[in-house]
This record gives structure tokens, C-alpha cells and sequence, in this order.
């Protein structure tokens, strides 16, 4: 069934007909910038124009333009697994164009331009490769019907930003041109627009918490940080799962990405490469992005098309942003799951012996970068191929698909996820208030265990997690009646609700686990910036 809203503010006097199924509202596709393309294409989001007339809000807009790779599933994975592997749609590349700035707003069915209700916007993930918010996962109405359910009605809103060298191209062009972290800004633009327009969908803008996932965990993280932490009032609260802001380095360390791009785009001839990118055939620049390594390839976290030190927006390497205390001083809460790196440790297989292992390691996963070989050494050391100490953790001497599987799978995830979410927690806690989370579902799970993106199921399938969420944009503490009392983290009592399989499904534990390996770790990307 389709209904409308009315909208006057100043020059925007329009009309949008959105879907009304019950008890919510879904108002999808909205644009919220100027759509990049053109001679805006690698520019800053330009602000929406204003609106007028009638426009439909019934579909979702097309996801921005993808970087396609596969990912590989050996034949000796178990069917169990690459199931849920199909059913998370971690491999699905969706329909694409330039023109994708959109914005998505749920609201309950009941609300007015009075309500003034919380306000959550998602971010989605996909290692800044792909990813959109049409993704069916991503059902807003699930969180809006909680917040209904608990009494704590809530405004949920989603976005696309783009992607790839599409949104992060990283270069000294780039920087002396001041465009790094399109992306990144893409989503503030989002954020900017929400402060302007979400009162009339019912929406407070003074009281909007950003969430996100994976890829769009380390924005919300990054987000915390730029500007010197100044968050310009966009939001008041932050709420990651499996990311936080990771310690990359400075936007020119993306040159050889930017390089090859060029090059195989015809445009290593022109005096202005940025100008000569802009002018391409969309489909010859998406050509050359699918050539560039994916999360899934043999190259796997080390990857092409992160946020970088812009020295703009992103002022420093994040590691010490959050060292320094140039961060947005909210309320927030950062989660991972158990297992995250085995997802991620499929495409490295071929690794198989000690001497194969630091060699990737220090040659690819960590390459460029200036790790020394005593280095490497010790990492080898705190990370050895005991298979009892790998990834799925706590399973013993299974699940090792090579004999090097279960070493990698530990210490990527440790790289990428946990030590950067201790690194923020260790620095921020009992500074401003802060929660974590630690889920180990799905722990039986063949090979991967309780892998990355596991834990989206405990919050858009519906189950507890969705309540703290709920609860944490609507009052800023994720605790209430009828679920387990969540503890802050504290430099004394470093507690993590921890997510378990079985009858006894949510506990307390402790953040202390790896403490020699996940320091080490975070001393190495202090040293040398990802």
C-alpha cells in the first residue's frame, strides 16, 4: 500500500509517496547529494538541490558501482558452511550506476513532523568494495518494529556511499586535490542531510546514532575521528560491529593502486590524471577497478581502496587520533565476533609451511609498510601453527583446511578487528562511557565458526541484540528490562557481553584474551600504519 508525506521547509515544498505496510513507513531512495557523476564524479558530495513537486520514494536506489571478486570456496568446505556463506549474500554483486547517493528512512506507521523520535542510521559493509543498503539483510523494518515493540519507537535511516577508487581513490594527486574519502564524506553528507530534514519523517537530529558493520563500523570509527573528533553535531552516539577506526596510513601510500589504475585506463599520458579519470566511459574505469585486488583475493586484508590520512578531514593516522584523544567524546559500543579472520583466510590455502607463511605475511598481508624481519619473527612466534591455538578458536585440531589456515585466520582477525577495538576501548574507556561485545555463535559452523558477519543475525534477525540497540540510540545505555545486564567497559573491569550458543546464552567475560599477541599487534601498527 503506498501513502504520502508532505514537506514544506523554506525552498522545499514536495511530496513523497513512500510504502505503508501496517505498522511502519518506508520511504526509499530518497536522494541526499547531487549524483556524482559527470564532472562531479571523484569531487565532494555537492548537497542535494532543493526539492519540489511529487516524487516517488516506493524502490530503492541502485547500489553504487561494485568491485567484483570472487570468493573462493574450496571443494572441501561443508555444505553446512557455504550455505550460510550463500544465505549472508557475502558474494552477491548487486545492479550498480554512478548516480547512487540515496538515503532510506523507516519510521513507525504512527509518527508526525511533531514526534521527534531517535534516530539510527546504517552503514553498511563490504571492505569499501561493495556493498549497498538495498541489501535484503539490512531490513530496517525489523529494527523499527522493535523499538515499537519495546515502547521506544525509533527512526531508522540507511545510505549508500561510494566505493572502491570510485570513493577512495588514494594518491598524492588525491591529496593535493583535497578529495580523499569520498566515501567517507558521502556518509557525512547523509548525516548533514538528516540534520536538515528528518524532523518532518518524525525524527529528532539532535538525537541520531551511526551504526555500521564491518566496512562501515571502521566509517563509524573514522567518523569519530575526523575533524579532530569534532562531530559537528551529527551525532550522539556510535554503535560498531566487527570495525573500528583501523590504523591505516597517509593517502599517498595508495599510489600504486592509483598508478596502475592509470595506467589501465589509458590516462598516463594527461597532465591532470584526476581530470582524465573523470572523463572515462563508466565502463572502462569499472574494468580497471575489477582488476585491482578484492578482500577475497590472495592479497585478502590488505586492501586496495581503504580510508586513508587524507591531512584534511581524516587529520592523522587513526591509531594515534584515538592516542591523542581527537575523538568525538560519545557514548558508544564496539563488538566483533569470535572468529573474524577465517572468512578471509580462504584465498591463502596455497599457504602451507612456516617458511610460506612469514613470507606472506611480511610480502603481501603486510607489504610496503617496512616491517622488519625480527619483526616477522616474533609475529611468527606469537601466532605458530599450533592449530589447538588458531582460528576457529577453541576447537582443538579441527577445522584446519591447510596447515596454515587456522594460523592466518588468528592473527587477521586479531589484526584487523580485535586489536584496533581493544586499542579504542584501552584509550577511551572511563573517558566516555562505553560498552563491547563479543559474540561466539555459530561456533560449530565447519571451518569458519563464529565468523565475520555472524553477529548481524542477532541484530536484523531479530534477536537480543536488536534490543540493546534499540535501547542505546533511544537513552544512550543499551541495558533494560528483560535482558541481560550489560556492564560498561572500564580500564578496571575490561567487560565484553559475550554471545554464546546454547542454554546459557549471554554472559560476561572478560577482554583479556591474546593480551601478549593483541598488544603486539597494536605496537606494530603504531610503528608501521597499515
Amino acid at each position: 500500500m503506498h501513502a504520502g508525506l508532505d514537506i514544506n521547509f523554506g525552498l522545499d515544498f514536495y511530496r513523497w509517496l513512500c510504502i505503508s505496510s501496517g505498522t511502519v513507513n518506508q520511504f526509499l531512495g530518497i536522494p541526499f547529494a547531487q549524483p556524482p557523476v559527470g564532472d562531479l564524479r571523484l569531487r565532494l558530495p555537492q548537497p542535494n538541490l532543493p526539492y519540489n513537486g511529487s516524487h516517488s520514494a516506493v524502490a530503492f536506489g541502485p547500489a553504487c558501482p561494485q568491485q567484483h571478486t570472487g570468493l573462493p570456496l574450496p571443494p572441501s568446505l561443508a555444505a553446512e558452511t557455504i550455505d550460510m556463506i550463500t544465505n549472508l549474500g557475502i558474494d552477491i554483486v548487486f545492479p550498480d550506476s554512478e548516480d547512487c547517493l540515496t538515503i532510506n528512512i523507516v519510521t513507525p506507521a504512527t509518527v508526525s513532523s511533531k514526534s521527534k523520535l531517535p534516530v539510527v542510521l546504517w552503514i553498511y559493509g563490504g571492505g569499501f568494495e561493495r556493498g549497498t543498503a538495498s541489501f535484503p539483510l539490512y531490513d530496517g523494518s525489523v529494527i523499527v518494529n522493535r523499538g515499537i515493540a519495546l515502547g521506544m519507537p525509533v527512526v531508522y535511516a540507511s545510505i549508500n556511499y561510494r566505493l572502491n577508487a570510485f570513493g577512495f581513490l588514494a594518491s598524492k594527486e588525491v591529496k593535493a586535490a583535497g578529495l580523499g574519502n569520498l566515501g567517507l564524506q558521502d556518509q557525512r553528507q547523509a548525516m548533514r542531510w538528516i540534520q536538515k530534514y528528518i524532523s518532518a519523517f518524525g525524527g529528532d537530529p539532535t538525537k541520531v546514532t551511526i551504526w555500521g558493520e564491518s566496512a562501515g563500523a571502521i566509517s563509524v570509527g573514522l567518523h569519530m575521528v575526523a575533524n579532530g573528533g569534532n562531530n559537528e553535531g551529527l551525532f550522539r552516539g556510535a554503535f560498531m560491529q566487527s570495525g573500528s577506526a583501523l590504523p591505516f596510513g597517509d593517502i599517498t601510500d595508495g599510489q600504486p593502486h592509483y598508478d596502475a589504475l592509470v595506467q589501465q585506463t589509458g590516462c598516463s599520458g594527461a597532465t591532470d590524471t584526476l581530470q582524465c579519470l573523470r572523463t572515462l566511459p563508466i565502463d572502462t574505469l569499472r574494468a580497471a577497478v575489477d582488476k585491482s585486488p578484492g578482500i577475497f583475493d590472495y592479497q585478502s586484508l590488505n586492501l586496495a581502496w581503504p580510508p586513508r590520512a587524507d591531512g584534511v578531514f581524516i587529520t592523522d593516522h587513526p591509531q594515534k587520533l584515538v592516542q591523542q584523544g581527537n575523538i568525538s567524546n560519545v557514548p558508544f559500543v564496539s563488538g566483533d565476533c569470535d572468529d573474524e579472520g577465517t572468512l578471509f583466510s580462504l584465498s591463502t590455502l596455497n599457504v602451507t609451511t612456516e617458511a610460506q607463511f612469514q613470507d606472506y605475511v611480511q610480502n603481501t598481508l603486510l607489504a610496503g609498510i617496512g616491517v622488519t624481519d625480527a619483526e616477522i619473527t616474533q609475529l611468527a612466534s606469537l601466532y605458530p601453527s599450533d592449530l589447538t591455538q588458531g582460528s576457529p578458536f577453541d576447537t582443538g585440531v579441527t577445522d584446519a583446511l591447510s596447515p596454515q589456515f587456522k594460523r592466518l585466520a588468528s592473527f587477521q582477525g586479531d589484526l584487523i578487528f580485535h586489536a584496533p577495538r581493544r586499542w579504542l576501548l584501552q584509550n577511551r574507556s572511563g573517558k566516555q562511557t562505553a560498552f563491547a561485545f563479543l559474540s561466539k555463535r555459530f561456533k560449530t559452523l565447519p571451518a569458519l565458526g563464529s565468523m565475520h558477519v555472524t553477529d548481524l543475525l542477532n541484530v536484523y534477525g531479530g534477536e537480543e541484540l536488536a534490543n540493546y540497540l534499540v535501547r542505546f540510540v533511544t537513552t544512550l545505555n543499551p541495558n533494560g528490562f528483560g535482558n541481560f545486564i550489560w556492564p560498561q567497559y572500564s580500564p578496571n573491569s575490561p567487560s565484553l557481553l559475550t554471545f554464546f550458543d546454547g542454554f546459557i546464552p549471554t554472559t560476561i567475560t572478560q577482554d583479556t584474551f591474546r593480551a601478549q599477541q593483541i598488544a603486539f599487534l597494536n605496537n606494530l601498527t603504531l610503528a608501521h600504519p597499515l
